[in-house]
């Protein structure tokens, strides 16, 4: 099914349950197809995200008691965990700082246009004011003096400790979709797991405590009865609204 068109890879990506323990799959096509999930959507571009690529077999094995047993954990020939990274907020600040003085160049203040200006700022002030906090604390000083503004004009609101971590996961999400469209045009399957031990999953990984597991994907090839029937969907009628 490579090379086809979007559609066809989002009427064949199904949540599978059961892979073909005689059906390899090729690491470096599933490698390239995190890649292209790096190309995902993200808020403010800030990437708080990991991509952990599981291959060995012992490692494979841990996952799957971690992620209770189940058949889809089982019988994967490879796995990936993406994982949130609020924690590394400061380094993709810095990162984007010194992407963007490249990009326009080492000049006097006064000298830059005013879109580069804001572009600078918004990662050298806006970003640092949105991700500080201070046990929570401080998230909920911004989140005040955003209901106060917002009652005079349309502010940004989601300024919470919890409200930025939906935020990350929102983000991380939005990869772990465009991982598995990936996966489905080059012929293979997935299934995006939330019953598992994070906890367990971030010791396999030898993660740090502040790092959230978002999703646990199993992948492979499909048996037949890896898939559970046909695709129920609610009719579409009921859930769309047009205004």
């Amino acid at each position: 099914m490579k090379n086809t068109s979007l559609i066809d890879a989002i009427n064949y990506r199904r949540s599978v349950r059961v892979y073909d323990e005689n059906k390899e799959i090729d690491s470096e096509t599933v490698k390239k197809c995190i890649q292209q999930a790096t190309l995902a959507p993200n808020s403010s571009n800030m990437q708080l995200w990991e991509f952990h690529h599981i291959t060995s077999k012992d490692i494979l094995a841990e996952l799957a008691v971690a992620c209770l047993g189940q058949s889809a954990a089982t019988s994967a020939k490879e796995m990936v965990v993406i994982v949130v990274r609020k924690d590394v907020w400061k380094q993709r600040v810095k990162a984007h700082i010194s992407y963007l003085t490249q990009l326009f160049g080492i000049k006097p203040t006064n000298e830059y246009s005013g879109r580069e200006k804001f572009a600078l700022n918004y990662y050298k002030k806006l970003m640092p004011f949105v991700y500080s906090d201070f046990f929570g604390v401080f998230g909920y000083i911004k989140y005040a003096i955003s209901w106060v503004t917002g009652l005079f004009r349309p502010v940004y609101r989601q300024l919470r400790k919890s409200d930025i971590r939906v935020v990350a996961h929102k983000s991380a999400g939005l990869a772990a979709q465009t991982f598995m469209l990936s996966m489905a045009a080059e012929n293979y399957d997935t299934c995006p797991m939330e019953g598992n031990d994070t906890l367990r999953i971030k010791k396999i990984l030898k993660l740090p405590s502040k790092s959230e597991i978002n999703m646990v994907i199993s992948c492979g090839i499909r048996k037949p009865e890896g898939v559970y029937g046909e695709r129920f969907r609610i009719p579409f009628e009921s859930i769309y609204k047009q205004w």
